[in-house]
């Protein structure tokens, strides 16, 4: 989340009047995360979060935030969209298609434990499990092709051995079909920043704009290379045991899936390597913008290429 598009208290103040919220009492600007703008707003009805979508269209929001308002009415902790009176879950503001969430209780984590971890591994599967009624499909915008051309995007700017390191590592991708793995609803983005917290207890997921149809195996990879992950880029034993246990007690992991979970990992790895790279290397111009290490997740998939205890155990 960052902010690329000024939003003026009078614009806001225009386009709120298609909500029954009550005045605008304050208007404040996200500076973390790299792809949409965001605000927090706060009226005489509550806080709310404010996106302005950078990318996606108006016409491609329906499948976000119809996914949103389904998780929510079948009890999956997650920030609702607010619906204007007319119904409608988004619409233009400042020539950007715009929408408001619910803004949940809580903060986000920067160091969590094997028991925040656990929590989110049961809500996600629980999402999972959800999501087989939503009737929405969204193919991965950001899978194999998407990492291979935006490789060739970055390679200029990069080092000669890690440009080896992800050609090797791409290639190794390219001869793996994971196609038949129990697949679904992903959030495809669950990190630390997209989970809050109120206390010790979950209280929701947020920033489902990256969610897609994918196998539920690389929803959980992405989600332990970053709830689990050190500095160095190893991955906590204990927190990531905790993780893989707690989801099984929602969703039993099959046995293709245990087969494919080293590769998953590495996978995972590779689709954050390459979209930070993008960041770091192409940013977007913006009045708050925030790009994050690429360097993080390069660490991350060469511990995984050595790796011999994957937590399954």
């Amino acid at each position: 989340m960052s902010v690329y598009t000024t939003v003026t208290p009078e614009a806001l103040v225009a386009w709120l009047s298609r909500y029954s919220l009550g005045a605008l009492i304050d208007l404040k600007g996200i500076a973390a995360g790299v792809t949409n703008t965001n605000y927090f707003v706060t009226t005489e009805q509550g806080r709310y979060v404010l996106t302005l979508f950078e990318v996606l269209q108006l016409d491609e929001l329906p499948y976000y935030l119809d996914l949103m308002k389904h998780l929510a009415e079948h009890g999956v902790a997650v920030a609702a969209p607010i619906a204007d009176q007319e119904g409608q879950l988004a619409s233009l503001l400042c020539d950007k298609p715009a929408c408001l969430v619910a803004c949940l209780a809580g903060r986000d984590l920067t160091t969590p434990n094997a028991s925040h971890c656990a929590q989110v591994a049961t809500t996600m599967a629980k999402m999972h499990v959800s999501g087989q009624t939503f009737t929405g499909h969204m193919s991965n915008p950001r899978g194999l092709d998407w990492w291979q051309q935006t490789a060739e995007r970055v390679y200029p700017f990069m080092p000669a051995d890690e440009v080896a390191l992800l050609q090797r590592e791409l290639a190794l991708q390219q001869q793996q079909s994971f196609a038949d793995l129990p697949r679904g609803v992903v959030h495809a983005d669950l990190f630390r920043d997209n989970v809050l917290f109120d206390g010790d207890h979950i209280s929701g997921f947020i920033d489902f704009y990256y969610a897609c149809d994918d196998a539920w195996l690389y929803d959980l990879a992405i989600a332990v290379n970053d709830w689990c992950s050190l500095p160095d880029g190893d991955i906590d034993a204990e927190r990531a045991r905790a993780m893989l246990a707690a989801y099984q007690t929602v969703r039993p992991l099959q046995a293709a899936e245990v087969a494919a979970w080293p590769l998953m990992l590495r996978a995972a790895a590779i689709r954050f390597w390459t979209s930070r790279l993008l960041d770091f290397h192409c940013p977007q111009a913006g009045e708050l913008t925030f790009a994050k290490d690429p360097g993080h997740f390069q660490r991350i998939l060469q511990q995984h290429c050595h790796r011999q205890d994957f937590w399954l155990n």
